[in-house]
């Protein structure tokens, strides 16, 4: 029997049903990992560019000088020069109308960096939706390969005056395989999806914490304006 039975064989000699459920499960496997590639390349540039722009922020670089070197860059701005690039493009907008007051001013640049930091966060939440997705629902679809194609084993019995093991091995078999791609899809998934919304929810809180202290500067600069 062992001689017989192969995976590729049982795949393609599998009921409709089973093979299209292989395939939407190929399909959600190869999908799945191209985000998970790309999702890893953003992150790391996202963790790179952090470091990057904090060691220049905080090496005593004039502010002014900062933002204008931002403005001459040829890529948009991302990550903490983005939201570093919005409150203090606001702050400077604000401060020019004198008859606005400190507390207005702040609050503007502080309103500003939230909207980008918001515009940040879906960026590198974009498709971890759906590895969560494709974590949680393969094993049922491959599970529902698995019961049509035993079911449609057990059928085929009906016409048999003696079942052997011989007879309903490819059906089981074939419904295994079914199981065992809706797994093989699902575990990088579900291990992807963990690890980086760690990941992003690490670098939110760095965001964050940049953009409080940030806001803390330009009230200091507000005041010594004064």
């Amino acid at each position: 029997m062992s001689n017989n039975i192969n995976v590729l064989d049982l795949i393609l000699h599998a009921s409709l049903p089973v093979q299209l459920v292989m395939l939407l499960l190929v399909l959600a496997s190869i999908s799945s990992w191209v985000i998970i590639l790309m999702k890893k390349r953003v992150l790391d540039r996202a963790s790179k560019g952090a470091d990057e722009f904090e060691e220049r922020f905080w090496s005593g670089t004039d502010m002014s000088a900062l933002m204008r070197e931002l403005g001459n860059q040829d890529d948009r701005a991302s990550g903490l020069s983005a939201i570093f690039e919005a409150g203090f493009r606001e702050f400077a907008r604000l401060r020019q109308k004198k008859s606005m007051d400190n507390r207005t001013q702040l609050e503007g640049a502080q309103r500003a960096m939230r909207t980008a930091l918001s515009r940040e966060m879906d960026a590198l939440e974009h498709n971890l939706e759906y590895l969560a997705n494709v974590g949680s629902i393969s094993p049922y679809v491959g599970l529902f390969g698995t019961v049509w194609g035993i079911m449609i084993s057990f059928i085929g019995l009906a016409d048999v005056k003696e079942a052997t093991i011989a007879t309903v091995a490819p059906g089981i078999a074939e419904a295994l395989i079914a199981t065992a791609m809706g797994l093989f899809a699902a575990i990088p998934a579900v291990w992807a999806y963990n690890r980086y919304a760690t990941r992003v929810e690490r670098i939110h809180t760095r965001y964050e914490t940049f953009a409080e202290e940030f806001s803390t500067i330009l009230q200091r600069h507000a005041h010594v304006d004064d």
